[in-house]
């Protein structure tokens, strides 16, 4: 590996509670590669899936990982077992509405949605 550093060893947890991994990565890997990775092997079978890395966020130890920075950057050593894998949580971002559906939706009346009850 580059460097002489270790791998780092990740397992990518999806929404639903299914994982893609673990597998080993240089520690010098971009984020942004490992959301490519994680677009390519994304199972067939889901509901929900991304179309590009920009509709997948990951985050490690409660932090939102930035597509420039590396996994050695990006990894909080803390708490770490050596030798143990990471787990990602991975988030899919919900499917943008397009311009023509916003402004219907925004010149649509505005509706009482007030189903209160007044004694």
């Amino acid at each position: 590996m580059a460097g002489g550093k270790e791998p780092i060893e990740v397992r990518f947890r999806l929404f639903d509670g299914t994982d893609i991994g673990p597998t080993k990565y240089d520690p010098s890997t971009t984020v942004s590669a490992l959301k490519e990775f994680i677009l390519a092997r994304w199972p067939q079978d889901k509901d929900i899936s991304p179309k590009t890395v920009n509709d997948l966020k990951l985050i490690n130890a409660g932090r939102i990982l930035e597509n420039n920075r590396t996994l050695a950057e990006s990894r909080v050593p803390v708490g770490e077992v050596p030798g143990g894998v990471i787990t990602m949580h991975v988030v899919v971002r919900p499917p943008q509405a397009d311009k023509n559906s916003e402004k219907q939706l925004a010149n649509a009346p505005k509706q009482n949605r007030c189903a209160c009850t007044i004694l």
